[in-house]
C-alpha cells in the first residue's frame, strides 16, 4: 500500500498582481501545478490585471490541452473576465456550459469591493450624453 502524499494543490493566494512585471513567474508557477496534475485554478486573490494575464491564462490553456487535462479557472476578477472578452477568447479560455451569458454578472468577491466605483456605470448626466453640444463662442 502507497503512503505517497500528493503534491500541495497551489492555491495562487500571493498571486495579487498578474501583470507584465510577473507574468513569467506565475506562468511557469502553474505550468508546474499542471504538471504535478492540478487542474483548476482559483485567481480569487488576483486584485490587479494587464494583458499579460490573458497570455498567462491561455499559455496555461495550452499546456492543460497538451497534457490531455481540462483547466478550471474559477474566480476571475472582473477587469480579467473583462479582458477576455476584450480579446475575444473566452471560448479558447472558457468551456461553453460556464461562459456567463450577456449581461450576467460575475460571482461577487469582497476582496474585489474597492473596484465597483471605478467599474461602476457611467454617471450620463456628467458625460452629457444625449445632450446638445454647448455652443462655441469664438473672440
Amino acid at each position: 500500500m502507497s503512503t505517497a502524499v500528493a503534491e500541495a494543490i497551489d492555491d495562487f493566494k500571493s498571486v495579487t498582481t498578474l501583470n507584465v512585471q510577473n507574468a513569467t513567474a506565475v506562468l511557469e508557477r502553474g505550468l508546474a501545478a499542471l504538471k504535478a496534475g492540478q487542474t483548476v485554478f482559483d485567481l480569487r486573490y488576483v486584485l490587479t490585471v494587464d494583458s499579460a494575464a490573458v497570455s498567462v491564462l491561455l499559455a496555461w490553456e495550452k499546456a492543460a490541452q497538451d497534457a490531455g487535462l481540462t483547466l478550471e479557472l474559477k474566480n476571475l476578477p472582473p477587469a480579467l473576465q473583462s479582458l477576455t472578452k476584450l480579446y475575444g477568447v473566452c471560448s479558447l479560455l472558457f468551456p461553453t456550459s460556464v461562459t456567463l451569458e450577456p449581461g450576467e454578472a460575475a460571482p461577487a468577491n469582497p476582496l474585489h469591493e474597492e473596484f465597483h466605483a471605478v467599474t461602476g456605470q457611467p454617471d450620463t448626466a456628467k458625460l452629457k450624453v444625449g445632450a446638445s453640444p454647448e455652443p462655441q463662442h469664438h473672440h
